[in-house]
């Protein structure tokens, strides 16, 4: 019999394993590719010490049951290869039919990606505290905001998924609540109150310059609009006869291109009505379109209601920087301040306000487009203190009336009792 190998320590060493002459171990198997592989490591056992200067991956022969254990369950060796920025750009390239601003977010990643050394990591080689160190080191040193870090996560997070059911790697390393690893310092789109509702609107409706656009704002408050389903609108969306506005598209700008593109989702195509104040608005604005020899025509549509001053139809910019340069100019002028108010403010108040007033969440849900109650219903935790207090007034004051009532039966009962009895 030949006599079974040892290491410096007299422990007899396993089929695979060797000492080098530096007191190094190493583990030598055949993948399920049929290539030689070479694992290393200083320690045999947990219970080994490191030598004083050098590096420590784990104990060779726990590295050694990891290894058997994805053989066993066919994972594909060292990920099959695939870089961070591989496997990403390898799930993006099956994602079909996107709209054209998540193609535009898609390169923004790839672009994160290529600029990163985490880029190029191997994805066998992705720990979770790897995952998390990247997204910490995107905060805290590049300065990207939870927004931004949110959105390359969604991506990240699918393709390594991805590779997990494609066997190339166990565990999904972005498998973790965001908020629990990262400031949140996204801007809370708050609703204004109708006080600086009416402020803003009485102010642009008087001012020399904004007042032009006065009757585009007051559609955007009083109807919950998405900002890029008002500039598509066209002169055929409008029924002025039933006074219904429809809704079944939205005019985008990705870049330099400007395209129509269907709505968010498909609960945002939608009829919804037009109140005496909203119908005014748009017959103003129908009234004041350029008389134009050549109506501009974007992806088959024509007749819409705003343009600039080349006579091209107004994109979400436009509104975006009328919003901001008035709510700037008003705070100019006046001590007490404005908060930021943008077209997706309008909406979020118009959508509170209909809260407010007790309208029927599925209601609103349908006057909004939300495909999913929860966004909808999610306006009505974003009421305020005072809003409570408004509406235990209206609630005292209802129980008030209901007693008057009832206690005014009771004498009017008593009186005819005493009648019935008199008789």
């Amino acid at each position: 019999m030949s006599e079974k190998r040892r290491d410096n320590k007299n422990r007899i060493l396993r089929t695979g394993e060797s000492q080098r002459a530096d007191g190094k171990y190493m583990y030598r198997y055949v993948d399920a590719n049929g290539k030689t592989q070479c694992l290393y490591s200083w320690r045999l056992v947990k219970t080994d010490t490191v030598p004083e200067g050098k590096r420590d991956n784990g104990a060779l022969r726990d590295i050694e049951k990891r290894v058997q254990r994805d053989m066993d369950d066919d994972i594909v060796p060292d990920g099959d290869g695939y870089t961070v920025l591989a496997l990403v750009e390898k799930y993006i390239s099956q994602k079909t039919g996107v709209k054209n601003t998540t193609r535009a977010g898609y390169g923004t990643v790839i672009n994160v990606l290529k600029s990163e050394p985490f880029g190029k990591k191997r994805i066998d080689k992705v720990k979770l505290s790897d995952a998390k160190a990247w997204l910490i080191k995107l905060q805290q040193e590049d300065h990207k905001s939870f927004s931004t870090i949110h959105t390359i996560r969604c991506v990240v997070r699918p393709a390594f998924q991805m590779a997990v059911d494609d066997d190339l790697i166990r565990k999904n390393p972005f498998e973790f609540q965001l908020a629990t690893v990262l400031v949140n310092d996204a801007v809370t789109r708050e609703a204004i109150t109708r006080k600086e509702e009416r402020t803003f609107l009485e102010f642009i409706k008087n001012d020399t310059h904004y007042s032009k656009y006065y009757d585009g704002m007051y559609i955007l408050f009083k109807t919950g609009m998405r900002i890029s389903e008002f500039t598509g609108l066209t002169l055929s969306d409008l029924d002025f006869e039933n006074r219904t506005i429809n809704i079944d598209h939205q005019l985008q700008k990705t870049g330099t291109l400007v395209y129509i593109d269907t709505t968010k989702t498909y609960a945002g195509r939608r009829v919804i009505p037009m109140t005496d104040d909203v119908y005014e608005a748009f017959q103003n604005i129908v009234k004041a379109r350029p008389k134009l020899k050549v109506e501009p025509m974007i992806d088959g549509y024509s007749g819409f209601l705003c343009f600039d001053k080349d006579n091209k139809p107004m994109v979400a910019m436009h509104w975006e920087k009328y919003f901001q340069h008035a709510v700037d100019r008003y705070n100019s002028i006046y001590r007490v301040q404005l908060p930021k108010i943008t077209p997706h403010v309008c909406r979020h108040t118009y959508c509170s306000n209909m809260a407010k007033s007790g309208m029927n969440p599925k209601v609103l849900q349908y006057l909004m487009g939300h495909s999913d109650i929860s966004v909808t219903l999610n306006t009505y935790t974003h009421l305020k203190i005072d809003d409570a207090k408004e509406e235990m007034e209206k609630l005292v004051k209802a129980q008030a009336a209901a007693e008057e009532i009832s206690k005014a039966n009771g004498q009017e009962k008593k009186l005819k009792d005493k009648g019935w009895k008199m008789a």
